[in-house]
């Protein structure tokens, strides 16, 4: 692909990435301040200055702008960088894996612009209409499942091997842990080194050795 090519793909990413904030921002704020029926689609269209059409593009409703969208948040070039994995192990994941996770994902929050407003919007949103709670849930394990797929797809495995699994489980319960953390009101880290304190942290408790023998239980029965 040529570097004009690369430049006009990252220009129409951007541009696909900054009207999708303008709509969610939109309708997150609409929702927090009337619920979800206290406004249409029009009036999200007017104030994010896009044609109905456009919304329809990228959400297929209210809820779903609300909500936001996983899929549309990941950096092409970045994926195709995370699925290159010349060390491939039969049956087992790389050890190349949770390097490239950290790559990934410092590469997608860096580039996103989601700031702590927008966030807090969306909190301000589901207090508004709790019932948007039951569309978070689900929408956490679309992503959960997408992830893991990607993971899968990097490794050369299956998305259901035990591997792959808690490897998506354990980033995406430390990714999101650092998520909080960044975007509390008082934080003053960067998310980068939010990032690696708690993966330190948590490979400190995944390197202690297992201990697989059954506990003595005889003591209870005396």
């Amino acid at each position: 692909m040529s570097n004009s090519a690369n430049i006009d793909g990252s220009l129409r990413e951007r541009k696909r990435a900054a009207t999708r904030s303008a709509i969610t921002a939109v309708a997150r704020s609409l929702t927090a301040d009337r619920g979800l029926n206290g406004y249409t689609v029009e009036e999200v269209c007017e104030e994010a200055g896009i044609s109905r059409r456009t919304f329809f593009n990228y959400f297929h409703s209210k809820e779903d702008a609300v909500i936001g969208s996983f899929s549309d948040d990941l950096p092409q070039d970045a994926l195709a960088d995370f699925t290159l994995n010349p060390g491939r192990m039969p049956n087992t994941i790389s050890s190349t894996l949770l390097a490239a996770l950290h790559h990934l994902t410092l590469t997608i929050m860096e580039r996103s612009a989601v700031s702590r407003a927008e966030v807090h919007q969306l909190i301000a949103a589901i207090k508004a209409e709790p019932q948007l709670l039951g569309r978070m849930t689900l929408e956490g394990e679309a992503r959960e499942r997408q992830f893991a797929e990607l993971i899968a797809a990097r490794e050369g495995l299956p998305p259901e091997h035990p591997e792959i699994i808690m490897a998506a489980a354990v980033f995406g319960a430390v990714s999101k842990r650092t998520a909080q953390q960044f975007f509390s009101e008082d934080n003053t880290r960067p998310y980068r080194g939010l990032l690696e304190t708690n993966l330190r942290a948590a490979q400190k408790l995944f390197s202690q050795p297992l201990d697989t023998t059954p506990a003595d239980t005889s003591k209870d029965h005396a």
